[in-house]
C-alpha cells in the first residue's frame, strides 16, 4: 500500500508519500503563507520523487487541523479531489496528533502539541503513550503550564517567545509523513464524503455575523 499524506494546518505545507510499513518514500514542503507554493506542485514533486503517479496511490491522508482556516480548507479540498479522481479512500487525522507523534510520550509523561492560533491564542492537545488525554482546545499561551505536560512541541515559540522557557521544541510543524503514518495506524475510516476541517473555534465571520453575512443567504435555523 502506498499512501499520500498532506498537512496544511500551519505556515508550512507538507506532503509525503509513505509505504504501509511507515517508510517515507518522498517528502516535499513549501511556505503556505505566500502564493509561491502550490500544494498540487508539492504533491506532484513528491510523487515524482517516489516514482509513482497519483493513480498508483492506495489512499490519501489529510491533517484535518486545527490550524489556519483557509489553509485547512485548501488541504481538505485538494485531498478530496485527488482521492475522488483516483477512486481511493480519504483518511483524516488530527494535525496536533501528527505533531505529537514526532515526539511521542514515553512511559507516564505527557507531551503537549501546540500550534499558533493567532488572536493571542494557541491550539493545544495533550498526548500520553496511549493517545490523547482530554480534548484538543484553544487557550491563551500563558495557560499552557496548567496542562500538566512535561514536554512541548509546536510552532508557537515564534509568536510567543516566553514559551521557549517551557521544555521542548518550539520550531516544529506537523508533517505529511506523520499524518500518513498516523492514518495507517488508525481506523482507516473513509471520510471522502463527510470529512471537514477541525476548526475548534468559530471563524471571525461567524462571530461578527452570527446570522449570516449581510447581503448573503441567511443561515438556516
Amino acid at each position: 500500500m502506498i499512501l499520500l499524506g498532506i498537512d496544511t494546518a500551519t505556515r508550512v505545507s507538507s506532503v509525503a508519500v509513505v509505504r504501509e510499513d511507515g517508510h517515507v518514500l518522498a517528502e516535499a514542503t513549501g511556505d503556505a503563507r505566500g502564493r509561491g507554493t502550490d500544494l498540487l506542485v508539492l504533491i506532484d514533486r513528491a510523487c515524482a520523487d517516489a516514482k509513482i503517479s497519483p493513480r498508483e496511490l492506495d489512499a490519501v491522508a489529510i491533517g484535518a487541523g486545527p490550524g489556519s482556516f483557509t489553509s485547512l480548507r485548501i488541504g481538505m479540498a485538494t485531498a478530496k479531489g485527488i482521492a475522488f479522481a483516483a477512486g481511493k479512500p480519504l483518511w483524516a487525522v488530527s494535525s496536533l496528533a501528527a505533531l505529537a507523534a514526532e515526539a511521542p510520550a514515553v512511559g507516564d509523561e505527557l507531551v503537549a502539541a501546540v500550534l499558533d492560533a493567532r488572536r493571542g491564542e494557541v491550539y493545544a492537545g495533550v498526548f500520553g503513550a496511549n493517545g490523547i488525554v482530554g480534548q484538543e482546545r484553544v487557550l491563551p499561551p500563558d495557560q499552557l503550564g496548567s496542562l500538566g505536560a512535561t514536554r512541548f512541541i509546536g510552532d508557537a515559540g515564534a509568536a510567543y517567545p516566553a514559551l521557549v522557557a517551557l521544555p521542548g521544541a518550539w520550531d516544529r510543524t506537523p508533517t505529511g509523513a506523520a499524518v500518513a503514518q498516523l492514518a495507517l495506524a488508525g481506523s482507516r475510516s473513509d471520510v471522502l464524503v463527510t470529512g471537514v476541517p477541525a476548526y475548534i473555534r468559530p471563524a471571525e465571520a461567524e462571530i461578527l455575523y452570527p446570522d449570516g453575512v449581510p447581503g448573503a443567504l441567511r443561515k438556516r435555523p
